[in-house]
């Protein structure tokens, strides 16, 4: 049961507890009930709205940063990724197998201040041995949902 609450709040953090209750066949008192001890325990950690920022002329500007970093002995990558993930500019911090140990996404108003994150806050950390930063020319999607132009291809078909 919880798990099918999981995933209807997931794709719309605004269905309501009478809705699920219809969607699932449960009591909506026991979906309230389920709900609120997800909450507690944080299965559920954060409600979220996706907005495309490019809509209200606010643009952000979002990168893609691969670290690689000396692991700390007794605590591994943990110190570090934490360290990086409480500045307000991450976004996403992901532990990943390759050349670079970290991906991290970023957002901030100009590049400017992305390359300030960067050389002022990142590179310093101790441990961090190098940095590729990959600044996102344009994003289609996130955590699930098309942000435009999910109509379909829009090129035209090929014809041989």
């Amino acid at each position: 049961m919880i798990k099918e609450i999981l995933k209807i709040l997931e794709n719309d953090a605004r269905t309501t507890t009478r809705q699920i209750s219809v969607m699932t066949g449960v009591p909506a008192a026991e979906v309230t009930k389920a709900i609120k001890q997800a909450e507690k325990d944080q299965t559920i950690l954060k409600y979220k709205t996706i907005i495309n920022w490019e809509k209200v002329e606010e643009e952000q500007v979002w990168a893609l940063i691969e670290v690689k970093i000396t692991p700390q002995k007794d605590v591994g990558f943990d110190a570090i990724a934490e360290h990086i993930y409480r500045f307000p500019q991450t976004r996403s911090v992901y532990l990943v197998s390759g050349t670079y140990d970290l991906v991290i996404i970023v957002a901030s108003k100009t590049m400017h201040e992305i390359a300030s994150f960067v050389s002022e806050k990142l590179a310093p950390i101790e441990g961090v041995e190098g940095t590729i930063t990959h600044p996102v020319l344009k994003r289609y999607k996130e955590d699930g949902e098309i942000l435009e132009g999910g109509d379909g291809a829009k090129r035209q078909p090929v014809i041989l």
